[in-house]
């Protein structure tokens, strides 16, 4: 007896054989075809069977919408409740069509026992000669993600023989998921498409996955028109625009969109990315790249906005495309920048111009980096803690979860404040580096070099003000009106930022310890959801010398105000000036 979704079925009579055969339909062998017992045989019209065929329940909509299979051809396929299929070009093969499921006006689905469904694909990222491999997955996390890249010999050694007893049970099956619609597509091969995500229009997709974790009516995952898609996941995500995909993982609530174009990359949690092309990139959260003339390329980021014209190499014509670089939280690019990696540049800092000898601006975030004539880069470190942008990024990016209310399990943790344990960390630590700097004798052009950067004491002498105010902000809002934290630890924690999360290095040490992938996931969960008590703890150690500095504390926040204001009325009044010379 064969059963579908627990339904027995029944083989075709003689005189069902004959209706069917009256309505255009054909088999090579009709005791493979069975059918449920109410199945309405009216509804299946043109169609030819061929191997094992199973159908469910086949009824006109109590409205009396259309459900039924016309104009097709089924190779051993199992076809749900109330379907609509119609008008497939080739043919159906070896797929399961879920229940109140849509195919209509497609050229090709197919679907090979076994295959992975783009489940443990490796995309080359960073290094596009596969060194710094990530396994894509669903469910696969910007924390782990980028912990495999950043350390490929514990990815490959540790990680992947986990990752492969931990994937058996997560393969996607050859299925077009209950209340899922595919319609106007070209041709789809050995592609999950689960339930109530609509693919519409899409050219070819092959080897993927498209996963919805959303509520029922809430989904977010959808495939757009002329979309050609390869070795995929797209998980919570949409593809649209013509997009093309070769080795991509898009997560919860990414935008791939009007043309962009991808290879070996990794999108994570609402990203938007239009027009322009990403090689070998991992694009942390908040990614934004929305210029034709863009290319982001092994380059990791994340909170990152790339102006028109953003450009990079990890190619020197001497041991090929192994070079990348590390973009922190919050980069900004001019129009026409241009970095040749490797290189590391600070958070929130703004690049302009051609930069060629590889800096590493990590040491002083909120920075203003420009390009000089032979591509050095001159810094005028802290200038960005001024900026007015500042608050505004920290406000927008949580308006822009696209994530919220869809009541999914959220894979990527996101921290959004800009003043935290890792920038203020690096800021106290500048501190003392500064005044080292300054006693330095400048060379001939009267700069400092410093790790491919070139600084003026001057500017120098400045970013001291700045950090020290930035300083004194982040207490205010941490500790104003209440008592300073006390610790009786002498040695402060490392912070790092890990694709957007905040964690403590001895966070980091037991995840890459652990014995499971749902042990590091949950340890970095549980990190997540501590992190005021942690960073309450930071500051009770890295911070302690300001224990006492309370009024010095409460001058330089409201100056440091006062900065962002004035920075603020400025731009407003230049604004006001500018509207006024374009009045009509």
């Amino acid at each position: 007896m064969e059963n579908l979704n627990d339904t027995p079925l029944r083989r075709l009579e003689w005189w069902d054989i004959r209706r069917l055969e009256s309505q255009g339909c054909t088999s090579a062998d009709w005791e493979n075809v069975f059918v449920a017992p109410d199945c309405d045989l009216s509804l299946i019209r043109n169609v030819r069977f061929s191997g094992r065929v199973r159908i469910g329940s086949l009824s006109r909509g109590p409205e009396g919408e259309w459900h039924g299979i016309e104009n097709a051809v089924l190779y051993d396929c199992r076809i749900g409740d109330h379907v609509s299929i119609r008008n497939i070009g080739i043919a159906i093969r070896g797929y399961e069509i879920g229940n109140g499921a849509t195919v209509e006006n497609v050229g090709l689905m197919e679907y090979e026992a076994e295959a992975p469904c783009g489940v443990g694909r490796q995309v080359s990222v960073l290094d596009e000669t596969g060194s710094r491999p990530v396994t894509i997955y669903p469910g696969l996390s910007a924390q782990l993600a980028v912990l495999m890249a950043r350390k490929p010999r514990w990815g490959e050694e540790y990680m992947k023989p986990l990752l492969d007893s931990f994937l058996e049970t997560r393969l996607s099956p050859g299925r077009i998921g209950e209340g899922a619609v595919v319609v106007n597509t070209g041709e789809i091969r050995n592609v999950f498409v689960d339930r109530e995500v609509r693919v519409e229009g899409a050219s070819r997709l092959s080897d993927g996955s498209v996963i919805n974790n959303a509520a029922p009516g809430k989904c977010l995952a959808g495939i757009g028109p002329g979309v050609r898609a390869h070795r995929f996941i797209v998980e919570d995500g949409v593809v649209d625009g013509g997009a093309t995909l070769e080795g991509a993982y898009v997560g919860q609530g990414a935008r791939i969109d009007k043309g962009f174009t991808a290879h070996d990359s990794l999108f994570f949690a609402n990203c938007t990315c239009e027009n322009g092309e990403g090689c070998a990139l991992f694009a942390g959260p908040y990614t934004t790249t929305m210029h034709k003339s863009t290319l982001l390329i092994g380059a990791l980021t994340h909170f990152m906005n790339a102006g028109s014209g953003t450009n990079q190499s990890n190619h020197l014509y001497k041991m090929g495309p192994v070079h990348w670089g590390i973009l922190e939280r919050g980069v900004k690019t001019s129009s026409g920048s241009y970095v040749m990696w490797g290189a590391k540049i600070g958070a929130f800092s703004l690049l302009v111009g051609n930069h060629k000898m590889h800096p590493d601006s990590s040491d002083f975030p909120f920075s203003y980096l420009f390009g000089d004539e032979r591509g050095g880069t001159i810094v005028v470190p802290g200038i960005m803690l001024r900026s007015s942008g500042l608050l505004r990024d920290e406000k927008k990016w949580p308006l822009r979860e696209r994530r919220a209310r869809r009541k999914l399990p959220l894979h990527d943790r996101i921290n959004f404040e800009v003043l935290n344990p890792v920038t203020v960390g690096a800021m106290a630590r500048a501190l003392p580096l500064i005044s080292e700097l300054r006693k330095r004798p400048a060379d001939d052009d009267r700069y400092v070099r410093y790790k491919g950067l070139k600084l003026r004491v001057s500017n120098l002498e400045r970013a001291s003000r700045f950090y020290t105010l930035g300083i004194c902000k982040y207490l205010h809002l941490k500790t104003g009106g209440a008592p300073f934290p006390e610790s009786h630890e002498d040695i402060a924690e490392e912070w790092i930022d890990l694709a957007g999360q905040f964690v403590e290095r001895s966070c980091l040490e037991r995840v890459m310890a652990s014995e499971s992938v749902e042990e590091m996931e949950r340890l970095l969960t549980e990190s997540h959801e501590r992190y005021p008590e942690l960073e309450r703890r930071w500051i009770a150690i890295a911070l302690r010398e300001w224990r006492d500095r309370t009024s010095e504390i409460e001058v330089g926040a409201a100056e440091f105000d006062r900065m962002m204001e004035e920075d603020r009325r400025g731009y407003l009044d230049s604004l006001a000036e500018e509207n006024a010379m374009l009045a009509l």
